[in-house]
């Protein structure tokens, strides 16, 4: 009589065995070849207007520029009815506030309300979030140099750049936000631990 042992060993090396035989059998398939019979190829025109995202150090930021007073115009006009005067007190999030506790006590302190101004690690995710995201109506329909304008208004309103502050895509990846150093770096080898 066999193992269960045994047994078992015999499935496992049936089933690679299959798995194996499909991914040759897939990977000998040319590049042309549409597994269900549908669709095509995306062309790099297609995949460049949805590869869009911009990274902390601001690889993906476009071309253009904007102040916080041209950002406070386009605000007022398309952030205001739901962000609120300012940042705040709108029915969206609350984009301004440097509020973070004594001991950035987000987890333990329910009045602290996460903000771009006292959360956000960095200025490089205010601009791809505003790029993709907003306005909620129209998301997508920014400019590079409106959505610059915007996120230099937000940041000037939570006091991280001055008021006359250009942002573009080599002064925005150098702004440091209040939190930037909260935050633990995924390396996949761990980081430093903030406590």
């Amino acid at each position: 009589m066999r193992s269960q042992g045994h047994s078992r060993h015999r499935y496992f090396s049936f089933v690679l065995a299959i798995a194996a035989a499909c991914s040759i059998s897939v990977m000998a398939q040319p590049q042309s070849a549409k597994p269900l019979g549908i669709g095509r190829v995306a062309t790099a025109q297609e995949i460049a207007k949805i590869d869009i995202d911009v990274r902390p150090d601001g690889k993906g930021l476009p071309e253009g520029k904007g102040t916080a007073a041209e950002g406070a115009k386009i605000y007022a006009a398309k952030c205001q009815s739901c962000h609120g005067a300012n940042g705040i007190g709108g029915s969206a999030d609350r984009l301004v506030d440097r509020e973070s506790g004594k001991n950035w006590d987000f987890a333990t302190n329910p009045k602290l309300v996460k903000t771009v101004g006292n959360y956000w690690p960095y200025a490089t995710t205010l601009y791809d979030y505003t790029n993709r995201a907003m306005p909620f109506m129209q998301p997508g329909t920014l400019t590079p140099d409106e959505t610059y304008a915007l996120t230099a208004y937000i940041l000037a309103l939570n006091k991280i750049v001055p008021e006359d502050a250009v942002m573009d895509r080599a002064t925005l990846p150098k702004v440091v936000m209040p939190s930037r150093d909260r935050f633990v770096i995924d390396n996949r080898n761990g980081g430093k631990i903030v406590k």
